[in-house]
């Protein structure tokens, strides 16, 4: 069984051959994917659904703990010829009831915004590693009820933080189990 890493290596080997036709943004994709593989949170994972095309992969994670705590969330991220110029586009595949996701998968994280209020927005210094970093604190530490993409749960929360809880975990097992 062939590992990401010697794959990634081959791909890169292969490619240097005719380097005068990688593009920039490949060139960073062989590197960061690399370094993402290494520097996985252990609950999330990486599928490649072409394995020659490092610039389009799904990262699931799995919460070990918080109100998300035993689903399975599915992002499919995009990484445009722009990138590192622009931050690649999420979409989270799984349906959930959260306050910076909502339910037809559009994400609110500041880190993919190409213009932030916070400062903290897209920047070429961000690497994909930043992005699975970010989608995984989603989940725990940077859960955000104030700057919220869905007002209704975070509205709920606010009201009620039980109501909202039955949501999270009727939402997790109706959309988020394997």
């Amino acid at each position: 069984m062939i590992t990401l890493s010697q794959r990634l290596k081959k791909q890169q080997e292969d490619r240097s051959s005719n380097t005068n036709r990688i593009s920039i943004r490949d060139k960073l994709l062989i590197k960061e994917s690399q370094e993402m593989a290494q520097l996985l949170p252990s609950n999330c994972s990486v599928f490649y659904e072409n394995e020659n095309d490092l610039s389009k992969f799904i990262l699931t994670v799995r919460p070990t703990e918080g109100l998300w705590e035993g689903g399975t969330f599915r992002f499919a991220i995009n990484v445009t010829e722009e990138y590192n110029m622009v931050p690649p586009t999420v979409k989270c595949l799984t349906r959930l009831w959260h306050p910076n996701i909502t339910e037809v998968g559009e994400v609110c994280l500041s880190l993919l915004r190409q213009h932030s209020m916070d400062g903290l927005g897209w920047s070429p210094i961000r690497r994909l590693n930043d992005v699975v970093w970010g989608l995984h604190a989603l989940f725990t530490d940077l859960l955000n009820f104030d700057d919220p993409l869905n007002i209704e749960a975070s509205d709920m929360y606010r009201n009620s933080k039980e109501e909202f809880r039955m949501k999270v975990n009727e939402y997790v097992m109706l959309y988020a189990k394997d």
